[in-house]
């Protein structure tokens, strides 16, 4: 789906403030030593609850922000009327203390927007374990609050905010007939499948209940988010959240669905395109599976092997790799009906190697972004997940504390 004034990226595109009434705001509040916009805030224009919803990490530790999100759209049965971000500092692994910290914010927003405090939706990002300067924060909600408007300016500002390892903020917008979806997204490492794998906020305004929201977002999450892998590995802090103003008026269930995975599915693209140390991006597709689940299974697990990501890195057209991936990966599986091609060229067939010109099936590799086409034989299923070469890149980054 591609609707008419979709934009996406920085530099004018209108991200979170593209859907009327929204704004968006983003400031340093020292948090980060080198003074970088490190603080965000994305509200309702005028700031009044609305209905909300969100998505969160299934890790076990997760941070005090999930928690006390959670409880807040438990508590106001999926109303918010702002999202409070922070880069620079995690907030997890905190205690008692850090819970508190999030609820301060959160309370510190709430007072100056003139909102109740569970009304407030909190995020944060940044390094595992370290306490939040709260002080910093509450002292910089006044001039956040002060910052916030309406244009593609403020929603970069707000992108810019909850950037940590990424190299540019990652937006998207999406005009679906009558209404629209916009949104941000920050995401450079711990970015595995199987829940949001970073920090997102969309807005639209389309007016649905809450519950409506809610399953749709899960929808969108699901099919696109859920469906990227980096590095395998799952944040503490990782939330999808949305706002909804109601401004363009009732839109049906399916259509808003729709609007949603398609923005989740552009920001998914470009957290992919700037993860730590990437050169390539790879969509790796499976179809002939015995169903859906296992075609999503098989895709998977190619896309999570470190030996396949090398591969790709080096752009080296191993077949061998990926056929091992495909059997080890639990979804049914006959060796005799696989088939792998790189791009269109097929470079194994019936579980053997398939006559083709190597230097064609390098050439598939090469470019920015490439695609692995897998095909079981077995029947209708079909599924994909996206993914990353894996290079020195990577790990000259996650070498130290970053």
């Amino acid at each position: 789906m591609s609707g008419p004034g979709a934009v996406d990226g920085a530099g004018g595109a209108p991200g979170v403030t593209g859907p009327a009434g929204f704004s968006a705001a983003g400031v340093p509040a020292g948090v980060k030593a080198d003074g970088a916009l490190d603080l965000a805030l994305v509200a309702l224009d005028p700031p009044r609850p609305a209905p909300a919803a969100a998505t969160f990490t299934t890790n076990k530790a997760a941070a005090a922000p999930v928690e006390v999100s959670r409880a807040h759209l438990a508590a106001t049965g999926g109303r918010a009327g702002a999202i409070v971000l922070n880069s620079g500092c995690a907030n997890a692994a905190t205690g008692t203390e850090g819970r508190r910290a999030s609820e301060a914010t959160c309370e510190a927003v709430a007072a100056a927007l003139g909102l109740a405090p569970a009304e407030v939706l909190v995020c944060s990002t940044g390094l595992i374990g370290y306490p939040l300067p709260l002080g910093r924060i509450v002292d910089a909600v006044p001039g956040l609050a002060g910052a916030l408007g309406g244009g593609a300016g403020a929603a970069e500002a707000a992108a810019r905010a909850i950037m940590t390892t990424d190299t540019h903020p990652k937006q998207a917008y999406v005009a679906a007939g009558g209404f629209s979806v916009g949104g941000m997204a920050k995401g450079a490492g711990m970015l595995a499948p199987n829940m949001a794998t970073m920090l997102a906020v969309l807005t639209t305004d389309a007016e649905v209940p809450p519950p409506v929201l809610a399953a749709a977002l899960r929808r969108a999450v699901g099919d696109t988010f859920n469906e990227l892998t980096v590095d395998g590995c799952t944040s503490t802090n990782d939330t999808v959240s949305v706002l909804s103003s109601g401004r363009a008026g009732p839109v049906g269930e399916e259509a808003l669905a729709e609007a949603l995975t398609e923005a989740c599915r552009r920001l998914a693209f470009q957290l992919a395109e700037d993860a730590e140390g990437t050169t390539r991006v790879a969509r790796i597709v499976v179809r002939g599976a015995a169903s859906d689940e296992d075609a999503r299974r098989a895709a998977r697990s190619v896309a999570s092997s470190l030996l396949v990501k090398t591969s790709l890195h080096g752009a080296d057209p191993y077949w061998g790799r990926i056929v091992s991936e495909l059997g080890a990966s639990g979804a049914a599986f006959d060796l005799d009906r696989v088939r792998v091609a790189y791009g269109d060229v097929v470079a194994c067939a019936g579980g053997v190697a398939a006559p083709h010109d190597p230097a064609a099936a390098r050439a598939a590799l090469e470019g920015r972004v490439v695609e692995v086409r897998c095909d079981l034989g077995l029947g209708s299923g079909a599924g994909e997940v996206l993914t990353t070469d894996l290079g020195h890149g990577y790990i000259d980054e996650n070498m130290r504390t970053s």
